[in-house]
């Protein structure tokens, strides 16, 4: 919606921008989620400025649905068994099947892919949008660590 306003402001009358910059946010809004369920299991609290809790809270995060898609019948099983208490020996069950899966390396695979596709989408569509603007924004957000 800000950015939405700062192109009408702006002067942008065109449909096709404000689609155009839809389809680059909404991607862009994804990957930050993404993130940010990654940065809850992985992230450092000392610079996060928060300890995760989304395995103890029951959250439908990225880690957990990577985890479902690869997981065997016996990790699935430990998952279902522990994925959702607040229970410090079952979330470290989880974890170390996340850990199993090596979900941190899918993870930063998913993160270089994303990011690429981002760049080229934007490439493609920002046609008459402040293409330097966009480009800024994923930048501030590749690679963060909070």
């Amino acid at each position: 919606m800000p950015v939405a306003l700062a192109m009408y402001m702006a002067g942008v009358t065109s449909k096709q921008s404000f689609e155009n910059a839809k389809t680059i946010l909404l991607q862009m809004g994804h990957y930050f989620q993404v993130q940010d369920d990654y940065l809850d299991c992985y992230g450092d609290p000392s610079v996060t400025g928060k300890v995760g809790t989304d395995i103890e809270e029951n959250k439908c995060g990225w880690l957990i649905n990577q985890a479902l898609l690869k997981a065997t019948p016996e990790q699935i099983q430990i998952l279902q068994e522990n994925y959702g208490q607040d229970n410090s020996e079952k979330v470290a069950k989880v974890k170390a099947v996340f850990n199993e899966l090596d979900l941190k390396s899918v993870y930063l695979q998913y993160e270089e892919d994303s990011y690429n596709e981002l760049m080229s989408l934007i490439d493609k569509t920002s046609q008459d949008l402040p293409k330097q603007l966009f480009i800024d924004f994923a930048n501030k957000i590749y690679k963060r660590k909070k």
